[in-house]
Order: C-alpha cells, then sequence, then structure tokens
C-alpha cells in the first residue's frame, strides 16, 4: 500500500520551493530542490532512481535502486537515504558545472617579448553564434588586446605566445 501522507506544514517541514510541496512516497520524494523517482531499470530486471533537480526537464542524475525484502520490488525510500540521494546528486551537478566552467574559460600566462602576459580565452555558447573572446592582460592586470575568435579555437602556450608576439593579431583562419 502507497503511503502518500504529506508532512505537517511548518518551518521544518516546507519546501523552498513554493511550487514544489514537500511529498514522501516510498518510489517518490521531493523536498531540498530535489525530486527522486524510483524507477524500472531499462537496462535489467532491477530498479534504478533518478534524482532531478526542481525546474530541470531532465535527470541530473540515474543510478541503481536496491530491490526490496521480496527481490521483485524496489526499497522504498526514506529520510536517510533521500539525503544521501540530494548530496550525491548535488556533488554531480556541482562538479559538471565545475567541468563547463573550465571548458569555457580558460587561462593560461606566459612570457612573450619579455613580458609577461595572461591570455584568457572565453567561449560564448550561444546557440545563433557561439565564439570565442581571447584576451591579453599585463602582470597588473591591464588589458592589452581582445578579439573574437571560433568557438573551437584551442588555447595552448603556444598558441598564447604566438598571439602576444604577433602583436595580438587576430588568429588566422579564426
Amino acid at each position: 500500500m502507497t503511503d502518500s501522507r504529506t508532512p505537517p506544514a511548518g518551518p521544518d517541514h516546507e519546501s523552498l520551493h513554493e511550487d514544489q510541496p514537500v511529498l514522501q512516497e516510498p518510489r517518490l520524494w521531493r523536498g531540498d530542490g530535489w525530486t527522486a523517482k524510483v524507477i524500472k531499470n531499462e537496462d535489467d530486471d532491477g530498479w534504478a532512481v533518478a534524482m532531478i533537480k526542481d525546474g530541470e526537464p531532465e535527470p541530473a542524475l540515474v543510478g541503481p535502486w536496491t530491490m526490496g525484502r521480496d527481490k521483485k520490488n524496489p526499497k522504498p525510500l526514506d529520510g536517510p537515504a533521500f539525503s544521501t540521494l540530494v548530496k550525491t546528486a548535488s556533488e554531480f551537478v556541482r562538479r559538471h558545472e565545475q567541468q563547463l566552467h573550465a571548458t569555457l574559460h580558460q587561462s593560461i600566462t606566459v612570457t612573450a617579448h619579455a613580458v609577461r602576459v595572461t591570455v584568457t580565452l572565453d567561449i560564448v555558447p550561444d546557440e545563433d553564434n557561439p565564439h570565442g573572446l581571447l584576451s591579453a592582460a599585463d602582470e597588473a592586470g591591464e588589458p592589452l588586446a581582445q578579439v573574437r575568435v571560433a568557438p573551437s579555437f584551442k588555447l595552448s602556450r603556444a598558441s598564447a605566445v604566438a598571439w602576444a608576439e604577433s602583436g595580438f593579431a587576430k588568429p588566422a583562419g579564426r
């Protein structure tokens, strides 16, 4: 039998997201900005749990879920399991965001013409007009140059030195 009781309202039980009330059912929990949904594993006879961040259309994380004692149905969600799932999914999203940031924002410091220059590449992932901004700054952080480049531009020590030594001319073919 499914227990679909909602916990009593109050500061300790209300969701921070008014449009997403706290929910605690054996296969569906919602709270702390997340929804955990136990689903049938498409790859085998087991079960999986999907962690969906409030406001997102797709799960941030899907992982295996434990079978119940009858070895047929999933183990019901509970408070400690939900807390662990929220922590795991939040950490996964944080690492993904850090990786994306590192991909979109790169920086390298080089020496060109006996001057230390910090070259940065910021990728603008615009759907209609993706591009990169290649920038240079001196040791004091004062801007020296900025040019628009293709989003596929590869920032490396060699490309940064070549750009600086060219007098910050727009890289060819980009």
